[in-house]
C-alpha cells in the first residue's frame, strides 16, 4: 500500500478498511497526516485485546513516543460476542461462565516511551466514531443497581443515527448520542491481574460521560511506560447507569494524542473540557466516594483560585457541578464539575419537583446510597406510572438518559436529585 493511499484512509471514515489490511499487532505502523506527533494506527484483534482483565507484565501491543496520535479500534464487550441476535440468555451465560473478569473487551496496553511512575500521561480525545450499533441489557438477578428487584433481564440493540445524533428507544422516544470512552486508563502499580469493573487512581472504568470528543483525560502513571488501554465504548450514558449498561458499543475510530507531562504531581485523574476541569471520587460506598470528590475538588479549587482549603470548601457548593457518574461498577463513582470561567458563580438547579423540562424524583438519606436508592428507583416507577413504560424498559432508559444530581450533603440527611429531560420525547413522523 503506497504512502499516499494509507494516508487518505487515515484522514477518511474508511479506517476498516484500512485496519483490515494490518498485520494483527501494529505496533510500529506509523503515517503522517496533521495530527499531533507520530499516527500510529492500532486495529482490535484478538492479538490486541483482553477480556475483562488487565496486568501490568502483559507485553505492550503498541509502543509510541510523547506527543504522538493513536488511532485505534475497540471491540464489543466478550471478545465482539454481544452483538445483534444474541439473547440475554446467552449474555448471563457468558458472565457465569467467565467468573472474575469484566464483560469489557480492551484494546491495549500501549507503552509509551519515557513514561514512569510519577509522571501523568495527557490523552487528548480527537474524534471517536462508533459502530452502527449499540445495545443496553440488565443481567437478571445479577448486577446493576437493583439486581434483587430486577431477577427478570432484557437485552435491546439500537441503531445508532450517527447523522441525526440519535438512538430510537422505542417508537417517539429518542435518546441523544454523545459517545465516550466508559473505560479508558493506565496499568495499576500492583503485579498481577485485575478485573476491568473497578475504576480508580488509574483511571479505567470510569463511566464519565463528559469525556468526549475535545476533552482530555490526565491519568497518573504508575507502572513504567504508562501501559494504556481502552474499551467499554459508549455511545450515550446516563449518570447513575443504574442498570449496569449504557448504550454499549465498539469504536470504528477511537483517535487519541497521548503527551507524558513530567514535574506535575497528580495522584487522581482528572478531565478537562472546554468549559470545565472535572474532579472525581470513586469507592464502594457512594458517602466515601463523595468524600473523595470532594477532596479532589477543594484542593483543585485551591490550586485554580490560589485561595486556602478552607475557602474553597466553602467555594465549592456554589461552584462545583456533581453528579452520580455510576453506580455499579464495584466502586460507586461522584464527579465533579468546575467551571473555567472564574465569573460562574452557581451551579445548575437542583429541582425537587417536576419542571416544564424534566421528569424529577428525589432521594433523602442519612446514607448517600439509599439517597441514591431511592431517587433512582421512584424515577423508574415514575416512568411505568407517568409514561406507561414496562419495569425493564424504565430501567433501561433510566440507565442511558437519567441525569442524577448531587444535593445537600453536609446536612444530616443527603439528596440526590434524578433527573430526566422530557425532550426525550418526541411527536411522532407522518
Amino acid at each position: 500500500m503506497s504512502h499516499t493511499i494509507l494516508k487518505a484512509l487515515v484522514t477518511s471514515a474508511a479506517l476498516a478498511t484500512a485496519f483490515a489490511s494490518l498485520p494483527a499487532t501494529a505496533q510500529s505502523l506509523t503515517v503522517a497526516t496533521r495530527l499531533p506527533g507520530k499516527v500510529h494506527l492500532l486495529p482490535a484483534t484478538l492479538e490486541t485485546t483482553q477480556w475483562g482483565w488487565f496486568d501490568n507484565a502483559q507485553p505492550p501491543v503498541l509502543t509510541i513516543d510523547s506527543g504522538d496520535t493513536v488511532i485505534m479500534e475497540t471491540m464489543m464487550h466478550a471478545h465482539n460476542q454481544i452483538v445483534p441476535g444474541k439473547t440475554i440468555e446467552e449474555l448471563k451465560k457468558l458472565r457465569t461462565d467467565n467468573p472474575g473478569r469484566g464483560p469489557h473487551t480492551l484494546t491495549g496496553p500501549i507503552f509509551v516511551n519515557d513514561a514512569e511512575p510519577g509522571d501523568v500521561l495527557k490523552i487528548k480525545i480527537n474524534r471517536i466514531v462508533p459502530r452502527a450499533y449499540g445495545t443496553n441489557f440488565n443481567i437478571p438477578g445479577m448486577f446493576g443497581q437493583f439486581p434483587k428487584e430486577f431477577q427478570d433481564g432484557q437485552v435491546k440493540y439500537l441503531y445508532l443515527d450517527m447523522q441525526r445524533k440519535i438512538a430510537e428507544f422505542l417508537p417517539g422516544i429518542e435518546i441523544p448520542l454523545q459517545p465516550f470512552p466508559g473505560t479508558i486508563g493506565v496499568a495499576r502499580a500492583e503485579p498481577g491481574r485485575y478485573s476491568s469493573v473497578p475504576p480508580g487512581e488509574f483511571a479505567g472504568n470510569m463511566d464519565i460521560r463528559e469525556l468526549t470528543e475535545g476533552a482530555t483525560l490526565y491519568v497518573p502513571v504508575w507502572a513504567k511506560g504508562g501501559l494504556l488501554w481502552s474499551g467499554d465504548s459508549h455511545a450515550a450514558q446516563g449518570n447513575g447507569e443504574v442498570n449496569l449498561t449504557a448504550i454499549e458499543t465498539a469504536y470504528k475510530e477511537l483517535n487519541v494524542t497521548v503527551e507524558v507531562l513530567k514535574g506535575i504531581k497528580l495522584d487522581m485523574p482528572r478531565i478537562e473540557t472546554p468549559t470545565h476541569w472535572v474532579t472525581m471520587g470513586f469507592d464502594k460506598d457512594l458517602n466515601l466516594a463523595w468524600d473523595g470528590a470532594k477532596a479532589q475538588t477543594v484542593k483543585y479549587l485551591a490550586e485554580q483560585r490560589k485561595i486556602s482549603a478552607d475557602e474553597a470548601a466553602k467555594l465549592m457548593p456554589k461552584v462545583s457541578d456533581c453528579r452520580v457518574s455510576q453506580v455499579v461498577n464495584i466502586k460507586k463513582g461522584i464527579h465533579c464539575m468546575n467551571p473555567k470561567d472564574l465569573k460562574v458563580k452557581s451551579i445548575p438547579e437542583r429541582p425537587i419537583a417536576e419542571t416544564k423540562d424534566y421528569l424529577v424524583t428525589v432521594g433523602k438519606d442519612a446514607d448517600a446510597n439509599k439517597a441514591m436508592d431511592n431517587a433512582s428507583m421512584a424515577l423508574i416507577e415514575l416512568l411505568q406510572q407517568k409514561k406507561g413504560l414496562t419495569r425493564l424498559d424504565s430501567y433501561a432508559l433510566a440507565s442511558m438518559a437519567m441525569d442524577c444530581r448531587v444535593g445537600e450533603m453536609t446536612g444530616e440527611q443527603k439528596s440526590i436529585h434524578c433527573l430526566l429531560p422530557k425532550s426525550l420525547w418526541v411527536t411522532a413522523k407522518k
